[in-house]
């Protein structure tokens, strides 16, 4: 059995490594695993991840879990363009500062914004406060800025003069509240141009290949299994909070 993967893009970890393999032409499998359905949650797929959360992967014998060690392990199994993961020092260094700082600032506040926005009031029956959701965007405003003045600067990408996985990871992350109808990019022509820079570098129709479903959230969403939400709720309040 060759590599599979196991995803879901709705999921933005999913997309990063659903774009990367594609872009790199690295052969696989995908194992469709519909988080709105709580396939996740199943004792099929929990032999595959105890945890119970996609992304994984299963390269015969072996599985992992966890998106970024994901993307390092196809790194560094395939021969993919040095630009992704530089063999340089300070730039791969670069790279890994990202990656390390995005899981509970970035990350977490484009997810609040999908939720506050598209998701809650599917699953709870009646819209977000305009104060919890004017307090989210500020904060993900706050996020932003701090992505433009600290990571971004005024290279063409996060880490350099070319694409890496930090540029990959953040894309995706910011989809999410583009999904949610958030106008993240406006004001932001530094921001707005980098964004133009990766998509031309993924290519275009993989860029939307690939964030088909998050653009189209809120239709997604409605169509959820009305008992998945319940068992679905305890676990996201948990991550959002």
């Amino acid at each position: 059995m060759g590599l599979e993967l196991y995803l879901d893009l709705l999921s933005q970890p999913c997309r990063a490594i659903y774009i990367f393999a594609k872009k790199n032409g690295i052969p696989f499998e995908m194992r469709t695993v519909e988080l709105l359905k709580g396939q996740h949650l199943s004792d099929a797929f929990a032999q595959v991840n105890p945890l119970k959360m996609v992304p994984a992967l299963k390269d015969g014998d072996f599985t992992l879990t966890e998106s970024v060690a994901i993307l390092l392990y196809l790194t560094r199994k395939y021969q993919v363009p040095d630009h992704w993961y530089p063999q340089d020092l300070q730039a791969r260094a670069r790279v890994d500062e990202y990656l390390a700082w995005q899981h509970v600032t970035l990350r977490r506040n484009c997810l609040r914004a999908l939720w506050h926005k598209v998701m809650f009031p599917v699953f709870l029956g009646e819209p977000v406060s305009p104060e919890v959701q004017a307090a989210t965007l500020a904060e993900l405003d706050v996020t932003l800025q701090i992505l433009e003045d600290k990571f971004l600067q005024n290279k063409a990408f996060l880490a350099g003069p070319h694409i890496s996985l930090a540029d990959l990871v953040a894309i995706t992350e910011l989809m999410h509240p583009v999904g949610a109808g958030c106008q993240i990019f406006e004001g932001r022509p530094k921001l707005a141009a980098w964004r133009q820079r990766v998509e031309a570098a993924v290519g275009a129709v993989l860029f939307q290949e690939a964030h088909e479903v998050i653009l189209k959230a809120k239709d997604t969403v409605s169509l959820a299994d009305p008992s998945v939400k319940q068992k679905l709720m305890p676990r996201v309040l948990a991550m959002i909070r």
